[in-house]
């Protein structure tokens, strides 16, 4: 008997002439969803029967022209690793140490792609494997940095190919190009629930929004955006115009990842039917570039109702990295980030099952766009699906999330909060970034004082009854205001309660 043991998705399986192949998503050292029917695919030069076996179930695959499909049933956890073996006739394929847990995708643009070995902290990358946390990086093969393509890449770009992948165990330094955030995430997931879990990570920098969209969506929507004319639409900032142009220089009417529907064609359609626990999502820093919040809050929405239709899983969890804070002085870019955090805000509100986490805590001191800081990051999106979607509620996820504010006397306010216990100021001094207005238009300082769990607030440039608050509205801040287990109260504009509180 033939006996194919497949690797990594870049390998060729066997010789040239093997008959039985599977698609690249499936790998040795894997994670398969627990809980659902598994699909399992790939193609065939043979219309002979075909068996697919894991651990003790075994199935028969269908066969229609070359491709074949096998359902595996809904399985239970199990950290023992398990053969899974397709057998046709005298060829077989091997994949070895399967498990069975949760699987999560990890997508965005350059700060979900953010390289594990850049971090502060990748001490990680001299650590053994962690047994039951496993990871699938599909690296870029076409560049999104400063310059012009060559011709292998302009011909990797006709050719849609690009990403190249495989399944790791995260041992001795293994794949220290994975993203940080998934890998942190996933890490931290699998201490917290004590089963396996395996991220998917296929991201790209500098991506907006609409690269990300499945092209029904896109069709249906979008319509605008598709066809030569692409990159003058109006969904394409003009940094992102710019260095997509700058990318096809030697060939404009050849397709760049930053094409409406080409990241989610050629990085997310091959896992559509690999059933997933849900998805973390860190991504907005292009799309921010524009203040148009109808038209970010549109896209954003679609994208998470089309990522769920095309996985077939209306109510996929999402969660995403609300934008951090950066201190961008000079050129502007990033001046509309606090009108994208309210987007991001109310998308969460207006969509069940999607939930965000705060980092305006974190982020870059600097115009870097790119902070080192993404241990937290990936640990407090790890915190908040153990907490939201497998409902372990002794995890602490969130911080402050204001719930009302009314007016207290004449002009003062009282903003309440839910997940206030212990709420404080993290460095001892006076609580920062709060404001006051009477029209919406014009803010003012206010001074905050701790009371319980409320917060009082006063401006005193304010002559005016108060009608709006607002915190943490800027681009760049030091903010203090946490609860007990140290998390970041959120940035929030909230409209004051007719009545007073007495």
């Amino acid at each position: 008997m033939k006996r194919l043991f497949l690797l990594v998705a870049t390998c060729v399986l066997g010789a040239a002439h093997a008959e039985l192949t599977v698609d690249p998503i499936f790998q040795s050292h894997m994670v398969l969803q627990q809980g659902k029917p598994v699909p399992v695919h790939g193609s065939c030069t043979s219309s002979a029967p075909i068996v697919v076996k894991f651990g003790d179930t075994e199935v028969k695959a269908s066969v229609k022209g070359k491709k074949w499909e096998a359902v595996l049933p809904p399985m239970n956890v199990d950290a023992e690793g398990k053969t899974l073996t397709i057998t046709q006739g005298d060829d077989e394929v091997q994949l070895d140490d399967v498990l069975v847990g949760e699987v999560w995708i990890a997508s965005g643009q350059s700060n979900m792609l953010f390289r594990l070995d850049k971090t502060d902290d990748n001490s990680v990358l001299q650590q053994p494997a962690i047994p039951g946390f496993r990871f699938y990086h599909a690296a870029p093969q076409l560049h999104t940095e400063g310059g012009a393509y060559n011709d292998e890449l302009l011909a990797r770009a006709r050719e849609n190919r690009i990403y190249e992948g495989a399944w790791h165990t995260g041992g001795e330094g293994d794949c220290p190009s994975m993203s940080a955030v998934g890998w942190y995430f996933g890490r931290k997931l699998h201490e917290l629930l004590g089963v396996p879990v395996g991220v998917v990570h296929v991201s790209l920098g500098g991506s907006g929004m609409i690269a990300w969209m499945p092209t029904a969506v896109v069709k249906r929507k979008y319509r605008e955006s598709l066809g030569s004319r692409w990159l003058n639409c109006k969904y394409m900032t003009a940094w992102v115009r710019e260095r997509a142009k700058e990318n096809l220089a030697h060939d404009l009417t050849a397709p760049h990842p930053y094409k409406p529907t080409c990241l989610f064609e050629n990085g997310i359609r091959p896992w559509t039917h690999f059933p997933v626990a849900g998805v973390i999502w860190y991504q907005g820093e292009s799309d921010a570039e524009l203040q148009d919040q109808k038209q970010n809050e549109g896209l954003l929405k679609d994208l998470i109702t089309g990522w769920r239709t095309e996985f077939k899983q209306p109510d996929m969890p999402f969660v995403m990295v609300q934008l951090p804070r950066i201190k961008d002085d000079k050129n502007g870019l990033r001046a509309y980030w606090p009108e994208f955090r309210e987007v991001q805000d109310r998308v969460c509100k207006l969509l069940p099952r999607v939930y965000e986490i705060i980092t305006v805590d974190l982020g870059s001191t600097s115009i870097d766009v790119h902070p080192r800081r993404k241990l937290e990051v990936g640990e407090r999106l790890a915190a908040t699906a153990a907490a939201c979607v497998y409902d372990k509620k002794d995890v602490p996820y969130s911080g402050p999330v204001a719930k009302q504010a009314s007016l207290l006397s004449e002009g003062s306010v009282v903003v309440e909060f839910d997940h206030a216990k212990g709420l404080k100021s993290a460095d001892g001094k006076p609580v920062a970034h709060f404001e006051l207005s009477s029209d919406g238009k014009k803010f003012y300082p206010a001074n905050a004082e701790i009371r319980d769990e409320k917060l009082v607030l006063t401006a005193d440039g304010l002559r005016q009854t108060p009608k709006v608050v607002r915190y943490a509205w800027s681009t760049f801040l030091t903010p203090n205001l946490v609860n007990e287990d140290g998390l970041p109260t959120a940035p929030f504009t909230m409209q004051l309660e007719d009545k007073k509180t007495k």
